[in-house]
């Protein structure tokens, strides 16, 4: 493993990155043979968990500011539909969780998309240890 590589999954460079860095670096590792499979399974596999989480906590926040952004949309419309003022207010209200809310959205999906290739990685990892698929330990 390069010293590049190390730093960006110590979590240098941001999420993102460290995501992406550590699944091409299983990709090469999936060329090679001879490796300690079990090993790099395992290890693979608790670093697919703190991925997990960290998609799980991305969903919560982007859930809670699409709640936001709608329940401050209802509330704008609804001034202005009873001829009250301070509609225009809450409409930049939702501008501003509207551009919090696109780029969770964005991190979100590549966290999602990201896990789910790390999952067909452990099938993968798996296969190279010589485990049944649906038998696994």
């Amino acid at each position: 493993m390069s010293r590049k590589t190390e730093k960006l999954i110590q979590g240098e460079g941001g999420m993102e990155r460290r995501i992406l860095t550590y699944r091409r670096y299983i990709d090469e590792l999936l060329q090679q043979e001879d490796l300690d499979w079990q090993r790099i399974r395992r290890e693979h596999l608790v670093q697919v968990g703190f991925f997990q989480h960290e998609r799980l906590v991305h969903l919560i926040v982007v859930v809670i500011f699409a709640f936001m952004t709608i329940m401050s949309l209802c509330m704008a419309f609804g001034l202005m539909a009873a001829g009250m003022e301070g509609g225009a207010g809450w409409l930049v209200l939702v501008a501003m969780f509207l551009i919090l809310l696109i780029p969770y959205v964005r991190h979100y999906y590549i966290l999602e998309n990201e896990v789910q290739a790390m999952y067909r990685q452990y099938d993968a990892l798996t296969g190279k240890c010589g485990v049944d698929f649906y038998r696994q330990e």
